[in-house]
């Protein structure tokens, strides 16, 4: 899918699309990723004169609610769930491994690291989770680096958007 046939579908959908899409994203679902989804919401919101802060904000929620929804399956199914997604996806493992190791040697700041990295991005509410990782402090880290992340590829499509279209 193109810039384009995302535009038409956040054109006729709105912000329900983004907040919709951002939190299936950070639920680690397949779909489309946030390099094409928060751009459009930006150039879309620098189009229609939208309020930059709403979009972000919105983009934020959907991906905080994703998180504890990821956490919470860590934590009440976690080791499980991560030993049967590396046996059937073994292509996770090391990713697995490498999101734990960061969360092992940085504690919380593990946390707001990991949301700034590519799949790991995702992948480390699971293991906050089933490694029972106190769940406010866990939001209080995770927050500012979905921020971060969210607003960098918004911005991107705000600012930069008629790049995007040519």
């Amino acid at each position: 899918m193109d810039i384009d046939a995302v535009l038409n579908y956040f054109t006729t959908y709105g912000l329900t699309l983004l907040f919709v899409i951002v939190f299936l994203e950070y639920l680690n679902l397949p779909g489309l990723p946030a390099g094409i989804i928060m751009p459009a919401a930006g150039i879309l919101a620098s189009r229609n004169n939208q309020s930059l802060i709403l979009v972000v904000f919105i983009s934020v929620v959907a991906g905080v609610l994703g998180s504890i929804v990821l956490y919470l399956i860590g934590y009440y199914g976690g080791a499980i769930l991560l030993d049967k997604l590396g046996l059937k996806f073994p292509k996770v493992q090391p990713t697995i491994r490498k999101s734990s190791t960061i969360l092992k040697e940085k504690g919380l700041f593990g946390v707001f690291l990991c949301r700034l990295l590519p799949v790991l991005r995702t992948i480390v509410s699971i293991i906050a989770g089933s490694v029972r990782m106190n769940f406010f402090k866990f939001l209080i880290y995770s927050t500012p680096g979905i921020f971060l992340w969210n607003l960098g590829f918004i911005f991107t499509g705000y600012f930069f958007g008629d790049v995007f279209l040519k």
